[in-house]
């Protein structure tokens, strides 16, 4: 660890970001039926509007958000995307991504749109649980990945399965 990161922060306590520069930012934009770029679920630190169709959201390391892109012509849908990320602290590594700088920890990332709406479908199952999906297990995200590029169906997250994720959360360090 370097002196940077072994900052006097108490066991279990999230450390605050250190500089702007360790933040993650996502380019959002919404031209309506053209360009939709959007959180579909995450925690922003701050949210800077741009102009009336960009903004910029912020993310603090280690927040887990899920960034959906679609995009259209007049012949129809050119791009149905979903990534769940996982931003980054620096040092850490990460993979890049279109619209996120500096990158982060891809969880999920599917195209086409009957994958998409899996993964959304996978989303409002984990807040049917009253659940908030930036904070359920990171591998809950993976799996449902690699469930559905095998073409399988995903396994639905539990509370049970949340509950070991929050005992073992605790103890990880």
């Amino acid at each position: 660890m370097t002196k940077r990161n072994a900052s006097a922060v108490p066991p279990g306590a999230q450390p605050r970001h250190q500089s702007d520069a360790d933040l993650t930012r996502v380019e959002l934009t919404w031209k309506e039926k053209k360009i939709e770029h959007w959180i579909r679920f995450g925690h922003p630190i701050e949210r800077k509007a741009l102009d009336r169709h960009r903004s910029i959201a912020t993310f603090a390391p280690s927040s887990i958000f899920a960034f959906v892109r679609w995009a259209a012509n007049d012949y129809g849908t050119l791009i149905s995307r979903i990534d769940i990320v996982r931003a980054v602290a620096p040092g850490d590594a990460y993979q890049t991504l279109p619209f996120v700088r500096p990158g982060g920890d891809i969880l999920l990332k599917l195209d086409s749109w009957p994958k998409v709406e899996r993964v959304l479908q996978a989303i409002d199952a984990v807040e049917a649980l009253d659940l908030d999906p930036a904070d359920i297990s990171p591998n809950h995200w993976c799996h449902v990945h690699n469930r559905l590029i095998a073409g399988q169906e995903p396994r639905t997250y539990t509370r049970a399965q949340h509950d070991a994720w929050l005992k073992r959360r605790r103890v990880l360090p």
